[in-house]
């Protein structure tokens, strides 16, 4: 399937090379042409309302540059209105339906597809971007699906570039950093959120490390953040006081009242990590897990893992079986198992084990244990 816009036309006939020649002639006529283009999320909502405000639900969502596509009686006197709506504009679209309805209104909202953004809706964001610099992409495996960590040795780096930003495992394609970029002497800032404290870290090779503490750590409401002291405070003018890690610093992690009981979760965390020989020995029960099921995976005629194996996270293992309608069913068959949350993230589809630290060998045993009798059923 090729999906052409703007593309020039070449008139093809039934067979496959004619339609692939055309497409490759379209795209070659076309990419000359073609400009920078700044995309936005969309969603699809789906608002039920009673009849009475269906008036006001409307007219908001057109100030919400959102398209309307349908809508359906409830027999009870609602409708609901289904509509693709930037992303962008429903920060606060509960309360506002809320407000409109009088309480009486309710929504589903989730993530579709990527569209250009509008001209106007484009210069906010650049003006919003260059408050605090200019950002290059020195490196992407877009080119297959994000299924790999493309080769950072000798990044195309800007002579000007203030650091170099990382997310060193990405959880949704389930990519992991098994050596650091060469930053050419840059600062390395890496968003280490989904790994952190999974194996040991050399905290020197680093400008800056923040992770939030919801994976590993403690329960969701807080960051951990480790920074060298010379990039304490370097922030610009206009950055607000509570932003600047200075002002934490200076603080002792006090400037407000802190999460309390998150902190006290991460430390019986930490004591216990300690307890059982530190980080060493969590990496080696993380890769003795991850094994277990990439091994399954690689073995599969049904399932096939999503990403190379160099490249393999320990904590996030997506992968397919080839038919959206099957991996829809394998996540029904295992959330009636008892196993839940084996679906891909929302964005990209497909399935999905995250094994974080917490996660016991024997859970991923029984994973594996019920996908092979899946399989021997088909």
């Amino acid at each position: 399937k090729a999906v052409l816009y703007d593309g020039s036309y070449h008139p093809v006939d039934s067979s496959e090379i004619a339609f692939k020649t055309a497409a490759q002639l379209a795209y070659k006529a076309a990419l000359p042409e073609a400009n920078p283009v700044l995309l936005e999320p969309v969603g699809e909502l789906k608002v039920t309302v009673p009849d009475s405000y269906m008036g006001d639900v409307i007219g908001d969502l057109n100030k919400r540059r959102g398209r309307v596509m349908g809508m359906d009686p409830t027999g009870d006197g609602s409708q609901v209105i289904s509509a693709e709506v930037p992303m962008a504009e429903m920060g606060s679209y509960a309360i506002d339906l809320r407000s409109m309805t009088q309480s009486r209104g309710s929504f589903t909202f989730h993530f579709v597809r990527y569209e250009d953004c509008p001209p106007a809706a484009q210069e906010k964001a650049i003006a919003e971007a260059k408050k605090y610099g200019e950002v290059k992409i020195v490196a992407s495996s877009a080119d297959k699906n994000f299924s790999y960590v493309p080769d950072c040795s000798d990044l195309d780096i800007p002579d000007n570039a203030d650091y170099v930003y990382i997310c060193e495992n990405e959880t949704i394609n389930g990519t992991t950093f098994k050596k650091l970029p060469n930053t050419k002497g840059k600062i390395l800032v890496s968003d280490q959120s989904s790994m952190f404290l999974s194996k040991p870290c050399n905290v020197e090779d680093y400008g800056i490390i923040w992770a939030g503490v919801q994976k590993n750590v403690g329960p969701a409401g807080m960051a951990v953040v480790i920074i060298r002291e010379d990039l304490i405070g370097d922030v610009p003018d206009f950055c607000p006081t509570y932003l600047s890690y200075k002002t934490h610093a200076d603080k002792d992690s006090m400037y407000n009242t802190p999460n309390c009981w998150d902190i006290y979760c991460c430390g019986k965390v930490f004591k216990y990590l300690l307890s059982i020989g530190g980080l060493e020995e969590v990496q080696r029960i993380n890769e003795d897990k991850a094994k277990v099921l990439y091994d399954f995976l690689d073995e599969s005629k049904l399932f096939t893992g999503s990403v190379v194996p160099e490249d393999r996270s320990l904590m996030n293992v997506p992968f397919v079986t080839g038919s959206d309608e099957e991996d829809a069913a394998v996540v029904a068959a295992t959330k009636a198992a008892g196993m839940d949350n084996l679906k891909g993230h929302r964005s990209v589809g497909g399935l999905r084990a995250s094994i974080y630290n917490a996660m016991p060998k024997e859970g991923v045993e029984a994973l594996v244990e019920f996908l092979k009798d899946y399989e021997a059923k088909k």
